[in-house]
């Protein structure tokens, strides 16, 4: 892993591109309802479900990596919207819209509105990206 030495992000690839800054979490929040920032806590545990994560809060996102980033959010007024990276396309009723990016590189975009949104199914995705933030994909690529 090589860490950036301005801002001391980690990354799986040495002088990866990004844009350096310090940001807080407490930021992503102010002027938020209280009911986002539970939906928040719901997801990150889910998250960590998977395994031990890094929580790098952004300019105007929050990400989640553990080699790499697997998944951002940002939070909004009445929701949190997000997306996990996956090896696959799932065409699901959880996701509204996926970019393929590459090959094994799918954006799935989702929407929580409610702890309801946190379904069954969007948290197997989650373990799924979580795989791929461990760049555990790349071992099976032909």
């Amino acid at each position: 892993m090589w860490r950036c030495p301005i801002c001391w992000r980690r990354f799986a690839n040495r002088n990866q591109s990004h844009a350096c800054g310090r940001y807080r979490l407490v930021s992503h929040f102010k002027g938020k309802s209280p009911a986002n920032r539970q939906l928040y806590k719901l997801l990150v545990t889910q998250m960590r479900r998977s395994g031990p994560i890094i929580v790098l809060p952004e300019k105007s996102r929050i990400a989640f990596q553990v080699r790499m980033s697997f998944a951002a959010i940002q939070v909004q007024s009445s929701r949190i919207i997000g997306h996990l990276v996956l090896a696959h396309r799932h065409e699901r009723p959880c996701f509204h819209r996926i970019d393929s990016i590459s090959r094994h590189n799918h954006v799935h975009h989702f929407r929580l509105e409610t702890p309801r949104d946190l379904t069954e199914e969007l948290c197997q995705f989650i373990e799924q990206a979580y795989a791929v933030g461990q760049q555990k994909h790349l071992k099976h690529q032909t």
